[in-house]
């Protein structure tokens, strides 16, 4: 996708509310984006009002859908995370955001939304964290969103990978944080995982919850429809070098030595995370 100077974007939170002692962070980011000469047109739901509420559901459902009824905003970026962005599913109108099409990015808890458009809509969404323009690997992050979003370089995109079964593998990615990518499931919002490439990652949980998320997969018989895995960073058991390593649970959980798996350090939690766009065909 391409943004050009003067473009207007988004800046929305479906999922939890910002706790006003980010703000001085997200004002920074406001600026960095005026920097890139857009114009950052914020949500008046972005704060916490109540509890982890910036707002209810009906509210940061309509702040999402007012953006793309917009037609001057040309692209969106949810900069929350959390619990509850799958709240507002049902106070999204998909024809409405169908014929109004504009890139969506966001990542974590907005796994649910990011895969609700397109399961709906059938058009791409983007799993990045636009806050990351301002953390510790910000100057490569901001060339990196300059040079992919202004002057349609890939260097946002191209991840680095490697195999752990299998030599290659081909499909539309799905998927994203491992939890919830599971709140989808039993909704008219999970897309069909038939061909498809499941995307995972994670920030926290153990052995244990890995264990029970993937089995959950398993038996959803989600393992006999795909055409591949991608594991992203697994930030909680790779720091603490939990065992058996998530490469291991999964290999073992799958029990599938045909069924292509991979692995990439870019995608994830990590402050140095590139884009995966989820409902795009890859070849790995």
């Amino acid at each position: 996708m391409l943004l050009r100077q003067g473009d207007k974007v988004g800046i929305v939170g479906c999922s939890n509310a910002l706790s006003m002692s980010n703000k001085t962070n997200i004002d920074e980011l406001l600026r960095i984006v005026e920097r890139f000469r857009l114009i950052p047109i914020c949500s008046d739901f972005l704060y916490e009002k109540y509890s982890v509420f910036s707002g209810d559901a009906l509210d940061r459902g309509k702040a999402l859908m007012d953006f793309y009824l917009d037609p001057q905003i040309k692209a969106i970026f949810d900069i929350s995370g959390g619990d509850i962005a799958n709240e507002i599913l049902p106070y999204l109108d998909f024809q409405v955001i169908k014929k109004n099409y504009k890139p969506f990015f966001g990542y974590s808890d907005l796994t649910t939304i990011i895969n609700s458009l397109y399961s709906q809509t059938g058009y791409y969404s983007y799993l990045y964290q636009l806050r990351n323009l301002v953390y510790d690997e910000r100057e490569e992050q901001q060339e990196r969103f300059v040079h992919s979003l202004f002057h349609n370089s890939n260097e946002l995109y191209d991840i680095n990978y490697t195999f752990l079964q299998g030599e290659g593998m081909k499909g539309i990615v799905v998927g994203g944080n491992i939890r919830c990518f599971l709140k989808l499931a039993g909704t008219p919002y999970m897309p069909d995982f038939r061909n498809k490439i499941l995307f995972l990652e994670s920030l926290g949980g153990d052995v244990g919850l890995m264990t029970t998320y993937l089995n959950q997969y398993k038996q959803m018989g989600v393992f006999q429809k795909i055409n591949g895995i991608l594991l992203g960073t697994f930030t909680k058991m790779e720091k603490e070098k939990l065992r058996p390593t998530i490469e291991e649970l999964v290999i073992n959980i799958v029990g599938d030595v045909k069924l292509p798996i991979g692995k990439t350090e870019e995608i994830g939690h990590g402050v140095n995370s590139k884009c995966l766009v989820i409902g795009k065909q890859y070849i790995f």
